[in-house]
């Protein structure tokens, strides 16, 4: 079970997630109560072990900028979650370095959209309205299988996680609101919980190659 903590912003946060086991750590650099600059991620992506992915966080932004936030952080993942296109994608693609993953999240609400409709690495499914730690309908919902490299997101915490997991069956999940003891406000504890809730109801823990 791969599992990304999403909009860290201090040390404590990315070194707590970092202890707990998370296979990949996200900082935002889209509008958002957790948006953090470059300056302050590429600090934060210094302390991360090469085991563990960094992922910035973007929506809708101009190409320049996301290149340029890349280039200066070394981040290791891009996560498009706004009304990129395909050629979109396509230009993100041309300038990551080999090796870099691309990650799309999209909304859902009747349907899923299908992996790889992209040219992605990685789907993130969230709920309709992302970012709200609002949760959403799992039954009657086509998803991906657990063998598609897809992540589940949407109001999970430590106490709904691992029902979660049991019913989507996704290859990963990935949290932010749901271990916060204030809007934008990580708490330990809450961090430990849910990786720990996580890897519970996954059973072996294990990482992608």
């Amino acid at each position: 079970m791969f599992v990304k903590v999403c909009g860290l912003r201090t040390e404590r946060d990315v070194d707590v997630a970092v202890e707990s086991g998370a296979d990949a750590i996200g900082f935002v650099f889209a509008e958002s109560v957790r948006r953090i600059d470059a300056e302050t991620a590429r600090r934060l992506a210094a302390r991360v072990p090469e085991s563990v992915l960094t992922v910035g966080v973007f929506r809708d932004q101009p190409l320049d900028e996301v290149r340029a936030a890349v280039e200066e952080t070394g981040v290791r993942a891009v996560q498009l979650h706004g009304h990129e296109d395909l050629g979109y994608f396509g230009a993100v693609r041309g300038f990551l370095p080999p090796g870099r993953t691309l990650i799309r999240a999209a909304s859902v609400r009747e349907q899923a959209p299908a992996y790889g409709e992209r040219g992605e690495d990685v789907l993130l499914l969230d709920a309709p309205v992302p970012g709200a730690g609002e949760t959403w309908d799992l039954t009657g919902k086509r998803l991906p299988g657990p063998d598609v490299r897809w992540l589940l997101a949407g109001g999970l915490t430590p106490q709904n996680v691992a029902a979660a997991i049991r019913t989507a069956r996704p290859w990963g999940v990935d949290v932010s609101s749901g271990i916060e003891a204030s809007r934008g406000v990580k708490d330990p504890e809450l961090i430990r919980a849910f990786l720990a809730a996580a890897r519970s109801a996954a059973g072996a823990d294990s990482r992608p190659e």
